[in-house]
């Protein structure tokens, strides 16, 4: 694919981020979370922002309402976030994390989070030049030692 340049931009992007996620996944497991990838951003979103609707969440996250809808109805199912109607306005419905799900985020901040943001930071360290040849070098970065490789920061018992 990489000889077909731009005219496989997409696939490219989509490979490498599956590559990511799953690198990210295996990071995750190796520290004892159970979650999903895909479901850290909606945590980090409330984390950050406060109670937020599903509309919100959907924005924040950059997915369509029905996928948000889908996460958040995981991340209830597993006791990470509650939803419940404003005070202010009775047909708007909140989702806030749960005193499990802040434990999740605050341990995920010591020691998820830095661990992977650090692998991708190793991955990305040496980065110049065109988009191309970044995707290429991200690639091969990928191919040579997967996230779960790099980053070593030291691994906090949860």
């Amino acid at each position: 694919m990489k000889s077909l340049g731009l005219l496989c931009l997409g696939s490219r992007l989509r490979r490498i981020g599956e590559r990511l996620q799953a690198d990210t996944q295996q990071i995750m497991e190796e520290l004892g979370v159970s979650i999903q990838s895909a479901q850290y951003p909606f945590l980090a979103a409330i984390d950050r922002a406060g109670p937020l609707t599903i509309g919100e969440l959907a924005q924040a996250v950059g997915i369509t309402q029905p996928g948000a809808t889908r996460t958040i109805s995981q991340l209830l199912e597993l006791g990470y976030v509650d939803m419940q109607a404003s005070a202010e306005d009775q047909r708007r419905r909140l989702v806030s994390l749960t005193p499990k799900g802040q434990e999740l985020v605050d341990y995920s901040k010591r020691s998820v989070w830095p661990r992977i943001e650090q692998a991708v930071a190793e991955l990305c360290g040496d980065f110049s030049g065109p988009l191309l040849q970044q995707l290429a070098t991200i690639e091969e970065g990928l191919a040579a030692a997967p996230l779960a490789r790099r980053g070593n920061l030291q691994r906090e018992q949860k």
